[in-house]
């Protein structure tokens, strides 16, 4: 299959590509949405570390194959023309990589790695993470797989299920507990009742409009805090509730919505919130560091997001194509070394 980025024209063959992550979801997202934009077809590898380079990494350097854990995926030749990875226990896995093709392999890495950026050909890094250097690109949030094409693409594969919910419609992708983040009982309490008064048209702001739910909970979701916001949601006649049973219709959700409502615990899911183009509307948690506090400020800043008050708020922002813009840098490098057509 040709890729809309890869000329029909050029010769040469694709260039085969190993992504490399922990097999998280987000890790490996994050990955596929480059890959994907770039015009790549990835062979997906998933690797963990034994005990105790799992502890060592990023600061062992060594790449060693007795590092992995059994069940990891076989890292050996013939080696890719470009390896991606992300996450920690991604770095050791591409060190190797670069070894064991004795730096024929184009290695990108989709995160702040800890160590010099010298060890890598490129690094595409969030620009809250303030990394610097000739071979950095930066975006504004985390890279991921939410395009215009597939959002189209979804759309009628949902039209049952969201087409007959009066509007506005509003998706809500919900988290949960992360390193800087607590969404716990007393959390999703708050953001349940906060949601079910928006559905009955009780909002912050009273002004009397029901506004119709399209709700879903991410892995991180702990079965008590979903039960509690089922309590709250499950059972009014304008939400849908996904149970986790069947297709994840999350990306449906985002094509259908008028506006989004998003926990602000991953970058991921405020990023491919913002790339649609609708009002993006941030619970924010109690909590947080430095680094989510520039990247939720310099959302806002753009206009791309506001806080969630517990008001639906509908404005018209500009859509943010960071993994795109991400994208297209990644392939001028790629040319330099021969793995790409050079640009007319």
């Amino acid at each position: 299959m040709t890729s809309r980025n890869l000329p029909d024209s050029w010769p040469k063959a694709r260039p085969t590509t190993w992504i490399v992550t922990d097999g998280k979801a987000g890790m490996v997202n994050q990955c596929l949405g480059l890959a994907e934009r770039i015009g790549l077809a990835p062979e997906v590898k998933r690797i963990t570390l034994r005990p105790p380079f799992r502890q060592l990494v990023p600061y062992l350097r060594l790449g060693l194959s007795h590092a992995f854990a059994p069940g990891s995926d076989a890292l050996a030749p013939p080696w890719p023309d470009v390896a991606i990875g992300c996450g920690r226990a991604a770095i050791a896995a591409l060190l190797a990589i670069k070894r064991g093709s004795r730096g024929r392999s184009f290695i990108i890495y989709t995160q702040d790695p800890r160590i010099s950026p010298r060890h890598f050909d490129l690094l595409v890094v969030p620009e809250h993470d303030r990394l610097v250097g000739q071979n950095v690109i930066t975006t504004k949030g985390a890279l991921h797989r939410v395009t215009p094409e597939r959002l189209e693409a979804e759309k009628p594969r949902w039209a049952q299920q969201f087409v007959a919910l009066p509007g506005p419609r509003v998706a809500v992708s919900i988290g949960g507990t992360s390193a800087a983040y607590p969404f716990g009982p007393a959390e999703a309490g708050e953001l349940g009742a906060s949601l079910a008064a928006l559905a009955r048209g009780r909002s912050a702001a009273g002004d009397g409009q029901p506004v119709s739910l399209m709700v879903t909970c991410s892995r991180r979701t702990s079965p008590e805090c979903r039960s509690i916001l089922e309590a709250h949601l499950v059972g009014l006649p304008n939400c849908y509730f996904w149970d986790g049973s069947g297709d994840n219709p999350y990306f449906g959700m985002l094509a259908h919505a008028d506006a989004i409502i998003v926990t602000c615990d991953s970058a991921n899911m405020v990023s491919e919130a913002a790339s649609t183009g609708k009002p993006v509307l941030v619970a924010e948690l109690e909590g947080g560091n430095a680094k989510f506090r520039r990247f939720l400020d310099s959302l806002y800043a753009s206009g791309a997001a506001h806080p969630f008050s517990g008001v639906l708020e509908l404005w018209e922002p500009r859509p943010l194509d960071e993994t795109g813009k991400a994208a297209a840098a990644v392939r001028e490098r790629l040319a330099a070394r021969g793995l790409w057509p050079q640009q007319a």
